[in-house]
């Protein structure tokens, strides 16, 4: 992956592929910034934009390149540095926004989403009957054209709903119930477990690439144990689920969890969840397990900025070093900004951590 090395200086460079074909060199020669936004919570999303110029014959020529700027075209958004690039996106035109005033030249900026856009479209009452939450994010791929990825989620359900919803906001809602997340990278569709869990992808300290860093630590969401509550509609009995300190998917090399600290420091709290019931014991207890380790991680949090780096990604677990005992170590990242302007390529990223 390209990075950034101060001590070696490196010219910040991109391309900008639409329908398999490079940005033409007078458009090139026009645009002003690239943007690729990724983030665990909602669709990733790309923009740049090209600014007029009075050598222009026509001020608004690529304001009307209807041919390569058309809603739907494929945009391939590549970064890095000069002889090495990177794919850090692939998606459709979805939008246009041109500006047109007094005081400058034309500017044009392209938007678009990756292909998971689709899946906001539209409204869908359905059922799914006895199967798992993987099972459905498998059908909702192929129906949306793309290819399904996704873990299997263990626990089949007799009955699910899909009550007048997008076939996103669907996914987003099942995908919570159980901390997975939905990711659309090209034309795939990963449904995945929130990924705290895994090994580092890079480091990250103050003498490389690392710029600024700003962790927050708050123990006000941590608990000691969350119960979930609902009843058995064949025989009326009911069925508990529970999650408490241990059950951490990861520890992520800390030292305390969250739950433990404040526990420590406050004594114990714990959350009782009824508004939304399970149907079966399997799912009670994934859902208590999958509540207490949405809140465990967010005990620590932060944002950060990086120079260019492409394989900072949401998604991703990376090590921040040299930043004291406490706060050094691993981090989830959920978000990532990367941004290529004339006068650099840099990267802005949301992190989260369980434990210190």
């Amino acid at each position: 992956m390209p990075t950034a090395n101060p001590k070696i200086p490196s010219v910040a460079d991109y391309e900008i592929v639409i329908n398999g074909t490079s940005l033409p060199v007078q458009h090139k020669t026009h645009l002003s910034t690239l943007t690729v936004d990724l983030d665990t919570a909602c669709p990733g999303m790309f923009e740049f934009a090209l600014a007029g110029s009075h050598y222009l014959k026509t001020e608004t020529a690529f304001v009307d390149d209807t041919n390569l700027f058309a809603v739907g075209n494929v945009v391939e958004c590549k970064m890095g540095y000069v002889n090495n690039l990177q794919t850090v996106m692939v998606g459709e035109i979805t939008g246009l926004e041109p500006e047109f005033t007094t005081r400058s030249l034309p500017q044009l900026v392209v938007r678009g989403h990756d292909r998971g856009h689709r899946l906001h479209r539209g409204r869908k009452i359905r059922t799914f009957i006895q199967q798992k939450d993987s099972d459905i994010a498998s059908t909702i791929a192929s129906d949306a054209g793309l290819t399904g990825d996704v873990t299997d989620s263990s626990v089949i359900h007799d009955y699910v709903l899909q009550a007048n919803q997008s076939d996103m906001e669907f996914l987003k809602e099942r995908a919570c119930r159980i901390n997975y997340e939905v990711v659309v990278e090209d034309k795939k569709l990963i449904f995945r477990p929130v990924q705290n869990a895994q090994s580092e992808v890079l480091t990250l300290t103050m003498e490389d690439d690392l710029l600024e860093f700003r962790p927050r630590l708050s123990t006000m969401r941590q608990l000691s144990e969350v119960e979930v509550r609902g009843w058995n509609q064949k025989d009326g009995t009911v069925i508990a689920g529970q999650a408490k300190a241990g059950d951490e998917n990861s520890s992520m090399a800390g030292q305390k969890s969250g739950g433990a600290m404040a526990a420590n420091a406050f004594g114990k709290a714990s959350a009782l969840i009824v508004d939304q019931p399970p149907m079966t014991q399997a799912e009670a207890d994934q859902f208590a397990v999958a509540r207490f380790n949405e809140a465990a991680l967010a005990l620590l949090s932060g944002g950060g900025l990086s120079r260019g780096r492409t394989d900072l990604k949401a998604g991703r677990v990376i090590r921040i070093d040299g930043i004291g005992q406490r706060f050094s170590g691993l981090y989830y990242v959920t978000a990532a900004s990367h941004r290529y302007r004339t006068s650099g390529y840099y990267t802005h990223f949301t992190v989260r951590r369980n434990a210190s």
